[in-house]
């Protein structure tokens, strides 16, 4: 959903643009093979490039967390990650600047606490121990001279999937309702801005080391809910969804839902980023405005 938005916003600035795929390239990008599991990649790849931005990994919400899935959500990241700090060490190539995605999940169920890119790491959480071993394994590349930025996203906001779309189904059938408690905050951040907040750490370079890709102002869980029926014009007239009941149906995966996390997105605003949809109403509006 990510790479598909910025290789078209890339392109429309002016940018040539390849993806790297397991399988052969058709349509609009040139596409480069790679298989990371197997740490195979196109020995063109890197050399093509100027810019590198590292976004793979397998989805975190998409069936229940088997242990089997948790060894591909963790594998589906650090092996493309160190694929490329492997073909980066080589000199073979003129890159100016990777760009690597990590996730707010960096920081656990944190309540209310305010964090910032210098709030340690939870401990005991799986996420997070994924978010860290990836951010570890994206760090080596600049050890090769290669400028590094790591964005920690939030919850991206897209009518073409993740998150919005599940919520946004059970709000337009009149199902919709906060989760667990509602108090629960959710940092979030519009998928035009999280592509403009990428291709403006790629032109400057001052962006360098890791920050959090959140909109400055997160909302909570019942807050998000209530927001979203009032731009969908439905009502909220179901009860909340009970914590039991989230976590008898996902699992473990519930915490991705259920996890407090209210990041600052003040370190991004001082680098200066401007959020085109800084408040949620905004951002909500910008995709169901005609509902």
């Amino acid at each position: 959903m990510i790479g598909t938005r910025l290789a078209e916003m890339l392109i429309d600035g002016g940018y040539e643009v390849a993806l790297l795929s397991r399988t052969s390239g058709s349509g609009r990008f040139r596409s480069f093979r790679w298989d990371p599991l197997a740490g195979t990649i196109d020995e063109a790849a890197v050399p093509y490039a100027d810019y590198i931005i590292n976004l793979a990994g397998s989805s975190v919400s998409d069936g229940k967390w088997t242990q089997e899935k948790k060894r591909e959500i963790l594998s589906s990241r650090l092996a493309g990650t160190q694929l490329m700090a492997r073909e980066l060490a080589k000199q073979n190539h003129h890159v100016r600047t990777f760009i690597s995605a990590s996730a707010i999940g960096i920081y656990g169920d944190r309540d209310s606490q305010l964090v910032n890119e210098e709030t340690p790491p939870a401990t005991d959480d799986f996420l997070a121990e994924v978010c860290q071993r990836w951010e570890a394994a994206a760090q080596g590349v600049a050890e090769y001279g290669v400028r590094t930025a790591i964005f920690r996203i939030g919850i991206v906001l897209s009518p073409e999937g993740g998150a919005l779309v599940p919520l946004a189904r059970t709000v337009k059938l009149m199902a919709g309702a906060a989760l667990g408690s509602g108090k629960q905050y959710m940092s979030w951040i519009h998928l035009d801005d999280l592509c403009r907040l990428f291709i403006q750490a790629l032109e400057e370079p001052q962006w360098q080391g890791t920050y959090n890709a959140v909109a400055p102002n997160p909302v909570t869980n019942q807050e998000f809910t209530r927001t979203l029926a009032d731009v969908l014009h439905r009502p909220l007239v179901l009860p909340k969804v009970p914590e039991f009941g989230l976590k008898l149906v996902m699992g473990e995966m519930s915490e991705i839902v259920l996890a407090s996390q209210r990041v600052s997105a003040e370190k991004t605003l001082q680098q200066g980023f401007t959020f085109e949809f800084p408040k949620l109403r905004g951002a909500l509006e910008s995709f169901y405005s005609e509902e």
